[in-house]
């Protein structure tokens, strides 16, 4: 029985697999009918070196040396180069394939557009693929800021705010799987097991009070021209998993500072940065906000006959908030460590035509943790994966396609939802509203674990520690 269930199990696993790939590799009967006239990519940055905001919190909790990044920090890598410029070859033979341009294109007057955040790392993205995907064109990659400064457009900041609406978006943060507290506890087995990883208990911040991963401190920010924020000590814990996933990518090796993980440790480490992203960017009254820029762009491109091809790039935190504002059912990944949108992934629309109806197809594309490991080739014969993504309370055909007028009311009552937040003076100043206040902060033994009323000895309270008798 067992043998049958593990056969079926492979069945499926491979039909899902065909199908998936089914979304480029169109059939012959689809070809006939349709015809691709656009492509529009929402792109996030490849691989990068670890962030250094706060200090570069990941460094301090380990005592361990952390991977020799080949770039600064917050920079693309060099392999997260490569990997985007395979990924770009394998986007060129695609479109090759299915007559949008010609082999070895030259773009002509505004036929091809790549527009970056002016991010090194989102620049840097846009400057590989389009080395791959236009190998014999010098492609000027449009980015309207200085190196390294925040575009507007790619910056998932609200531009709208008022009382009400603060106080919705906190309530759908505070009605996100039981709440922050209940969604981050959910998370202790996996902040302990990154505590063991990286050795936490004899890191340099264990000498002042840092002994574990806190999370019921947390705070959230939501303020007018700034990005949402939290504070508090889950921030770490989100600093330090992104760390180690991105030291696993550039290492080409599934173990952490001598522990061997399995993919699924690694998945359940990529889930306390879904936690943390989904709670400050995919509420829907948050998203309509922060993705309101990119969504109007995304329309009038769709919207465009001259335009070819489009090639936006952003970050994690732009593919979240546009899924979220539009409704986008985003497949849960496989080969991936990510959930939703690995490293480098593409949220792709794809517009087609049957000569008297325009369709959009919406796939999510991304290399698998192997192919980035072990610096894989790209080919239509071994392709990255490709999943479809669904759009909620809209109906595709039987091809699997949505009617652009449909995806385009969709976008439209999106933008409509923008505009009718009230821009208003707040009231209130302090803009943090806390999930828990500092007299409800919990008791931990110096392991990391919840007291009781039995504990006595050395314990961390209120973020400090005391000894309790």
């Amino acid at each position: 029985m067992e043998h049958v269930k593990k056969l079926i199990a492979l069945a499926l696993l491979g039909a899902m697999a065909q199908g998936a790939w089914a979304q480029i590799e169109r059939s012959a009967a689809f070809k006939t009918k349709y015809q691709l006239k656009q492509v529009v990519v929402m792109s996030r940055h490849n691989i990068r070196s670890p962030l250094t905001s706060g200090g570069a919190v990941h460094m301090r909790v380990t005592p361990y040396q952390w991977f020799q990044w080949t770039s600064p920090s917050s920079q693309l890598s060099l392999r997260g180069g490569l990997a985007e410029t395979v990924m770009g070859q394998f986007f060129r033979k695609w479109v090759v394939g299915e007559g949008l341009l010609p082999d070895n294109y030259r773009p002509e007057g505004e036929e091809v557009l790549f527009y970056a955040n002016s991010r090194q790392r989102t620049f840097t993205t846009a400057k590989y693929f389009s080395a791959g995907f236009l190998p014999f064109a010098n492609v000027e990659i449009t980015h309207k800021l200085a190196e390294d400064k925040m575009d507007p457009v790619f910056t998932p900041q609200f531009t709208k705010m008022n009382d009400a609406y603060r106080q919705q978006v906190l309530s759908e943060i505070n009605a996100m799987h039981g709440g922050p507290q209940a969604w981050m506890q959910s998370m202790r087995p996996t902040l302990q097991l990154m505590e063991q990883v990286i050795d936490m208990a004899h890191s340099p911040a264990a000498q002042n009070d840092t002994t574990h991963f806190w999370f019921d401190d947390t705070k959230f920010v939501i303020e007018k021209g700034d990005e949402p924020r939290m504070t508090g000590g889950y921030k770490l814990a989100n600093s330090v998993a992104d760390a180690l996933v991105l030291q696993c990518y550039e290492s080409e090796s599934m173990t952490a500072f001598g522990t061997e993980l399995t993919t699924q440790q690694w998945r359940d480490i990529c889930r306390v940065k879904q936690v943390y992203d989904a709670l400050l960017f995919t509420t829907h009254s948050a998203a309509i906000n922060l993705a309101y820029p990119l969504i109007s762009r995304i329309r009038q491109e769709l919207n465009r006959t001259d335009r070819k091809f489009m090639f936006l790039c952003g970050h994690d935190s732009n593919l979240a908030s546009i899924g979220a504002a539009l409704r986008l059912i985003y497949p849960e990944t496989q080969n991936a460590f990510e959930i939703h949108t690995p490293i480098g992934s593409k949220l792709v629309f794809e517009k087609w035509s049957d000569g008297s109806e325009t369709y959009v197809g919406i796939n999510m594309v991304f290399a698998k943790v192997s192919q980035l490991q072990n610096r894989s080739l790209l080919t239509l014969q071994e392709p990255p994966m490709v999943l479809p993504v669904t759009v909620d309370g809209l109906t595709p055909n039987a091809d699997g396609l949505y009617r652009l007028s449909d995806l385009d009311h969709r976008m439209q009552e999106t933008i409509a939802e923008y505009e009718a937040i009230e821009d208003a003076a707040t009231v209130i100043n302090n803009t943090s509203t806390a999930a828990a206040t500092p007299d409800t902060y919990m008791t931990y033994t110096l392991s990391g674990m919840p007291t009781t009323d039995s504990t006595h000895g050395l314990v961390i309270k209120n973020k400090r520690k005391v000894f309790r008798k």
